[in-house]
């Protein structure tokens, strides 16, 4: 049996003088953040960082938490599983996922968690986007992905505030 405290036990009827600590739990919420994120940005490379960040300053504006990953549906699927199944319980309540090219993130944010996802088609050097949009709106039944305009990233935004605030 472990010891909560080391003070000595009242005698019996007797109130303690101080309450029983324990100091397990006291650094365990220590260490929870209280302010933790509401959205989670994630992009398929750390080169559309630029693209994506006005959806970080719509939010900051807005005074919402967020939090930016870069990660590949092609280079890393599992990643992005493990970061999408574990969003809701981490406090995500929406995902912006952008993507350029064949814009796989934000469909398989999508079928990895049941919180909205928002796609945000980025800007290639070929077919002016339309690849990345046409892959980012083009979902299977059952897997939806809410998709603004080609580098519209201040407007997915202006959405994911929109939802959490709804």
């Amino acid at each position: 049996m472990s010891e909560i405290s080391e003070d000595p036990v009242p005698a019996e009827g007797a109130l303690p003088a101080q309450p029983a600590t324990m100091p397990a739990v006291e650094e365990a919420f220590d260490e929870i953040d209280v302010d933790e994120p509401l959205v989670g940005i994630i992009m398929g490379s750390k080169n559309d960082k630029p693209k994506m960040q006005p959806a970080g300053a719509a939010l900051h504006d807005a005074g919402i938490r967020y939090e930016v990953r870069v990660m590949s549906a092609h280079r890393d699927p599992e990643m992005v599983r493990e970061y999408c199944q574990n969003a809701r319980m981490r406090g995500l309540k929406v995902i912006i996922a952008g993507a350029g090219m064949s814009a796989a993130l934000p469909g398989v944010a999508a079928a990895h968690t049941d919180l909205p996802v928002i796609g945000v088609p980025i800007l290639g050097k070929s077919l002016g986007g339309l690849d990345a949009l046409l892959s980012a709106v083009q979902m299977p039944p059952g897997i939806p992905v809410a998709c603004v305009a080609i580098d519209g990233a201040k407007n997915a935004g202006v959405l994911a505030t929109r939802i959490i605030n709804s």
